[in-house]
């Protein structure tokens, strides 16, 4: 993508015609670029870092347990927070997280 140095819009590529080159155009203001060889331009897009919406494991550490089945390893215990994530209207929703610690599974209801 190429933008015009005059307005900064984005510049859109004139088709040839009738042996003339192809060349870049700005449709509000009168800028002409010609391309005389090949463009390239190779930009590495740096990720955004992803964040715990849950707050870490630093939100498991004060929490309480409940008697609820782990499905993945079957323990009879899981620690249990619960938090508003949709609109007021709807109920809260429960995570939990294994009290095996072999396991620490996390899952959610609701």
């Amino acid at each position: 993508m190429e933008f015009c140095p005059t307005c900064a819009n984005l510049l859109l590529i004139e088709n040839a015609r009738m042996g003339k080159p192809l060349r870049f155009f700005c449709p509000t203001c009168p800028y002409i670029f010609p391309i005389e060889r090949k463009i390239s331009k190779k930009l590495v897009l740096k990720q955004k870092e992803v964040t715990d919406v849950l707050g870490g494991e630093d939100a498991w550490k004060n929490v309480d347990r409940t008697a609820v089945t782990c499905p993945q390893c079957s323990y009879g215990q899981a620690y249990f927070m619960q938090i508003q994530i949709r609109s007021a209207d709807e109920p809260m929703t429960t995570f939990y997280k294994c009290c095996n610690p072999d396991c620490a599974f996390n899952w959610k209801e609701g």
